[in-house]
């Protein structure tokens, strides 16, 4: 009889045990998601560290809780100032990249993540990741698009050509007039370099990064034919280009070239005015 009883106790406090279990990890689902929407509302009033506080919790309560991994990255990033090389400000950088690539690890194909974080080594000045990241952006918008009865790409692809046409100019821009610098030429003389060995020897290195930035910032325009700030970008990249030129006549060639890309951004920046609309990246530049 008392082996009979003990055993109906061991069985009883095991399913005591599973209930429990059950209940607590109920408890916990809704105490995270209570967490994830403290850190929703932080983050809309930008009071981005008690959100990122809000979204630590969430996680504790539940790891596996995906909003509260990406907007908790988030809630880091916007504490990250451009420029700033404090620890503490490096720190929040890093925080965000982690966090980033916790949640690539389990889902590549993350749009906001991967937008995220490209757009965090634009503003740290890591252009080499910047820019590896919108490509990876690029191709998680062109495989939506395959899969879309159209097979249009979604039109924010437009903004990451873009920016890769930003930093092909950023990369060619500085040693171009360290280089007209060492000659003896200011800014704004009339090129081409005149040293035209040491022009052969730079338009190996930086015709190849104009070329891709000319690229990109066409593929932006097929996307948003009245993306002027693309257009602007192409006035400069026609400018840097010119100053490679081997012939006067080439150089002033690409200088036309860039004239038009000016005359294009002004006329596309009024119409826009007149229409009651603005180039919809724009304000994001």
């Amino acid at each position: 009889m008392k082996t009979t009883v003990n055993r109906f106790a061991i069985a009883a406090l095991a399913v005591a045990a599973v209930f429990s279990l059950g209940c607590e990890k109920q408890i916990n689902y809704f105490k995270a998601r209570d967490q994830l929407n403290k850190g929703v509302r932080a983050f809309a009033a930008s009071d981005y560290a008690l959100a990122a506080e809000r979204f630590e919790e969430a996680l504790k309560l539940d790891p596996e809780l995906h909003d509260a991994k990406t907007y908790g990255a988030y809630a880091y990033m916007m504490q990250y100032i451009p420029g700033g090389t404090s620890p503490e400000n490096t720190a929040m950088a890093d925080k965000a990249i982690d966090g980033f690539n916790e949640v690539l690890a389990n889902k590549p194909d993350d749009k906001l993540a991967t937008t995220l974080l490209a757009s965090l080594y634009f503003n740290m000045k890591d252009f080499e990741k910047a820019e590896e990241w919108h490509r990876k952006r690029i191709a998680i918008l062109e495989k939506e698009a395959a899969s879309n009865p159209d097979g249009k790409i979604d039109p924010v692809a437009a903004e990451s050509y873009y920016t890769i046409g930003v930093i092909k100019w950023t990369d060619s821009y500085t040693p171009r007039l360290e280089a007209r610098a060492e000659m003896g030429m200011k800014p704004d003389d009339p090129g081409p370099l005149k040293d035209e060995e040491v022009r052969k020897e730079l338009a190996a290195e930086i015709i190849p990064k104009i070329d891709e930035g000319i690229t990109a910032l066409n593929k932006a325009l097929e996307i948003n034919p009245d993306y002027a700030d693309a257009m602007a970008y192409l006035n400069l990249l026609n400018r840097e280009r010119a100053d490679f030129a081997d012939t006067q006549e080439e150089y002033e060639q690409y200088q036309a070239k860039a004239d038009e890309w000016v005359q294009k951004t002004l006329a596309t920046k009024k119409r826009l005015a007149e229409a009651g609309t603005v180039d919809q990246f724009a304000e994001g530049q």
